[in-house]
């Protein structure tokens, strides 16, 4: 059996072990079904906002869609450009060097050719928030941010391939089922790290301050039974006006993530409101299910990569495969992983709305306040001038949470459900 033989076999068990696992964490700890009776029917916007406020929405969505799906289809045709045409390989391949310096040059060339070419949509998203008086901060603080996130990216992707590279390296036959393994622990270890190490190179963190409202979300802690190490308030501020929260990490690191937006100027129960949904995410511990997931997801797609870098290729120079150099073969490898990440955004999209009607759901039960509920949904609406009925294939595969009329509708089906 010759070595792309042997490749191909381990890799199809590593495919079939990562989807079993998938499957397997899928199944028991996703809420398919997050709503005793079934999910209401959302409500009409017409019923919640002014025609003004629909049209404002909709303006700002429509050009948020375009500029960013303009971004994602440039950032993917130049990733393919690079990763399946000679150009990304011969550069690669005539790099000199320790390895892993080259893996590195070739994650941060690669990283800074899809950061320039994506500029100017990034910019365009940026000028619509502050016309929109959605953005805060001025462009050179923008600019840092950029930078932060580029390197942030190189750093991460860098250690990933390198892991990867090594194990091509190394075991020319096993490295499938090796690197899938290593990949799965990558990202147990980076969701820990995540919280600890990269969110506080964005934003500065402080305790909610002793008070009425700190006793209240502890109290809801207690209620829902969930120990949380602390509950933060970040200076988004200095960025965005738009409100949210969020909970992060697991275990010691795990903790729920309040916009000082929220805390400063929102009514008490509609920011108690916020708080119980992101202690639903910690009671139920979703970030530990997203890390599983995403763990035996690395998994399936190592096995993936495998084979399908195990068929022989040929350019239109008659140049085939990568010239015996793993190095070289990085530009396709992160092709591969940017398509694969944009196909499967239906499927990570579909299970993030599952979790999160849980998470509203239990809020609701848990602060039994549904005005406070649909008050809020609202305000975050029109803060962030939320398009109220995007378009169905976009929700689907773009829409990580339930749109506002959908929320305000479950809302509405608890009240009257309460009332019964």
């Amino acid at each position: 059996m010759d070595d792309r033989s042997a490749v191909r076999r381990v890799a199809l068990g590593t495919v079939l072990v990562g989807a079993a696992a998938f499957v397997l964490v899928a199944a028991t700890r996703v809420p398919w079904h997050p709503v005793p009776g079934g999910l209401p029917d959302p409500v009409t916007a017409s019923s919640v906002f002014t025609r003004a406020q629909i049209d404002r929405g909709e303006h700002y969505a429509l050009w948020g869609r375009i500029w960013s799906w303009s971004r994602l289809a440039v950032s993917l045709a130049v990733a393919a450009w690079l990763g399946f045409g000679p150009v990304g390989r011969r550069w690669a391949a005539r790099l000199r060097g320790w390895w892993w310096v080259r893996v590195v040059v070739v994650v941060a060339g690669l990283a800074l050719a899809g950061e320039l070419v994506t500029l100017p949509f990034g910019i365009a998203l940026r000028r619509l928030g502050l016309t929109e008086g959605l953005v805060a901060g001025t462009w050179a603080d923008w600019g840092v941010d950029q930078v932060k996130g580029y390197l942030v990216t190189v750093v991460s992707t860098s250690i990933a391939v390198a892991a990867l590279v090594a194990c091509m390296r190394r075991l020319p036959r096993l490295w499938p089922a090796v690197a899938g393994l290593a990949a799965a622990v990558l990202v147990m270890l980076g969701s820990f790290a995540y919280p600890l190490v990269v969110e506080p190179v964005f934003n500065s963190f402080d305790s909610l301050p002793e008070g009425p409202l700190r006793s209240q979300v502890l109290s809801l802690a207690d209620a829902e039974r969930v120990h949380v190490d602390d509950v933060l308030v970040a200076d988004a501020s200095r960025r965005t006006t738009t409100l949210n929260a969020y909970v992060s990490g697991f275990g010691d690191s795990r903790r729920v993530v309040l916009y000082d937006t929220l805390v400063t100027g929102t009514p008490t129960d509609e920011t108690l409101s916020v708080v119980a949904h992101e202690l639903a995410h910690a009671k139920y511990d979703d970030v530990l299910t997203g890390t599983l997931l995403g763990a035996a997801g690395a998994a399936l797609g190592v096995g993936l990569l495998g084979i399908l870098l195990a068929v022989p290729r040929r350019d239109r120079a008659g140049d085939s495969g990568d010239a015996g150099d793993e190095v070289s073969a990085v530009p396709r490898v992160l092709a591969l992983v940017a398509i694969a990440t944009f196909l499967v955004a239906p499927l990570q999209n579909g299970i993030s709305r599952a979790i999160e009607t849980r998470a509203d759901q239990t809020a609701l039960a848990v602060t039994n306040a549904p005005q406070a509920f649909v008050d809020l949904q609202r305000r975050l609406a029109l803060r962030s001038h939320a398009d109220p009925t995007p378009p169905a294939w976009s929700q689907w595969w773009f829409g990580s949470h339930p749109t506002v009329l959908q929320r305000i509708g479950l809302a509405n089906q608890f009240e009257t459900r309460a009332t019964e």
